[in-house]
């Protein structure tokens, strides 16, 4: 059993009552809702006639699974009459019981996960819950983080509190540089590959190492992102001075000699040096390619200069149009999509623009490619920087923010047999759009894979520049 992680530091000072079975009773000091999974959650508490007691300051709604990107589509009323339904009885049951909520008119309306963080809603130490299944993005700042289903949303609506059993820790150390071309989300790709999508049952996962130590602190949310994807409970990074160099100065961040204080007490979660595991993985960063995957899960994934599985799940090939012992690399491609709450922050768009910028690429005609900034602020910074003109006079589209293609639950979806090069989390069957085949990889292989019209290998833009 682990001891002196910062998963049982968390746990134990957020425990309000342990239960004969060994469940807990969590306080949750973060609740982040949005329009798809809280309307039933609201509906519960009007029929028990309850209210929502920490409405301030610990719970925040913001819409963005189905707000569409673009701005004709964000006239109300929707075009999708369950999506203007959602998004109504989201602001309408906000009102109701006092929640802020960054509606489309806001300026920090985003993606749940990204503006959190960028706020400094999310700070270490916190336990953070929301209606997701990457909620565990959060957990890049030090925290426990996770997914919950609509019942404890409801739950934590009118408790602040939630039923919870502790989950082993397995430590996860990744260190060494990574080679050119590979990052954050090629990490978090190869470890759910060499693990097995089913292998965090039970566990949380902390990230460790000099890899994961070198990482900004978006590149860590993309990395803590994709845990869920391995089946962990939660995944998290040990807070340290780049988490508190990120917090300083965001909107509900503490300001002044309070921020001074909340620092100490912040990296005092970190794990300590005598912390004990119930497991531990060691992983050399050398080893990690710019990977993508060739099925319908993210644990089946490869090297973008590996070839097809021979013995693949025959299912997925057939499913993604894919022949075994084939190259990845230079299958066609229809769609190209940057964004999400997994690769939709400004560092994202940096990248994706610096290559568009080194190579002067232009998106091939064959190809549709869109960028969908995760927030306003991120849009913001992105137009200050003329990111944006850089996109659009290569041939991408720039939209406005929201979850966009990562799911089928908007206006940006794949048709039936289109297969796009996406850098969001699940390649799952029908995940963006019924009969859309998705392929995922980081920015980098997207912007790479726009210009050439085929699942292409950055590395090769490196070498040999168009």
């Amino acid at each position: 059993m682990s001891s002196n992680t910062l998963l049982d530091k968390i746990v134990g000072s957020h425990t309000v009552r342990t239960f004969p079975d060994g469940s807990l009773q969590l306080f949750i000091d973060l609740h982040l809702i949005h329009e798809v999974t809280s309307a039933p959650a609201f509906a519960m508490l009007r029929e028990r006639g309850l209210t929502v007691p920490y409405a301030q300051g610990h719970t925040f709604a913001t819409a963005d699974h189905i707000i569409p990107t673009t701005a004709e589509g964000r006239q109300l009323p929707m075009q999708d009459p369950l999506a203007d339904e959602l998004y109504r009885l989201l602001k309408s049951n906000t009102e109701e019981f006092g929640i802020p909520f960054f509606d489309m008119n806001s300026e920090h309306q985003g993606i749940v996960h990204i503006i959190g963080p960028e706020m400094g809603l999310t700070q270490p130490g916190m336990t953070v819950v929301c209606g997701d299944s990457h909620t565990s993005t959060h957990g890049a700042f030090g925290c426990i983080a996770f997914g919950i289903g609509t019942t404890e949303v409801g739950q934590v609506l009118a408790t602040q509190s939630l039923m919870f059993s502790k989950p082993k820790v397995r430590r996860i150390e990744v260190n060494g540089e990574l080679p050119p071309g590979a990052s954050a989300k090629d990490v978090a790709l190869a470890l759910i590959r060499k693990l097995g999508v089913g292998a965090g049952t039970g566990f949380a996962y902390e990230y460790a190492g000099s890899t994961i130590e070198a990482l900004d602190m978006e590149a860590r949310m993309t990395l803590c992102n994709l845990s869920i994807e391995g089946n962990a409970a939660c995944g998290y990074v040990n807070p340290d001075q780049k988490t508190v160099e990120y917090l300083r100065g965001r909107l509900y961040a503490p300001k002044g000699d309070a921020f001074e204080a909340a620092t100490a007490e912040w990296l005092a979660f970190a794990s300590g040096a005598d912390a004990d595991y119930d497991d531990v993985v060691v992983v050399d960063a050398a080893s990690i390619a710019p990977m993508v995957t060739w099925g319908t899960n993210p644990g089946q994934s490869i090297g973008v200069d590996e070839i097809i599985p021979v013995n693949g799940d025959a299912a997925a090939l057939e499913y993604m149009g894919f022949k075994p012992g084939e190259k990845i690399a230079g299958q066609p491609i229809d769609v190209v999509f940057i964004g999400s709450c997994t690769n939709g922050r400004i560092s994202d768009l940096r990248e994706a623009a610096g290559l568009v910028t080194k190579y002067n690429l232009k998106v091939a005609p064959t190809v549709q490619a869109i960028v969908v900034p995760g927030s306003h602020d991120v849009r913001r910074q992105a137009m200050e920087e003329g990111l944006d003109k850089i996109f659009v006079e290569a041939g991408f589209q720039f939209r406005l923010p929201g979850c966009s293609m990562c799911l089928g639950m908007n206006p940006d979806q794949l048709q039936r047999g289109q297969r796009s090069l996406s850098t969001s989390n699940r390649n799952f069957k029908n995940r963006q759009g019924t009969g859309g085949r998705t392929v995922l990889g980081s920015p980098a292989t997207a912007v790479a894979s726009a210009a050439l019209g085929v699942i292409a290998d950055v590395r090769e833009l490196r070498t040999n520049a168009l």
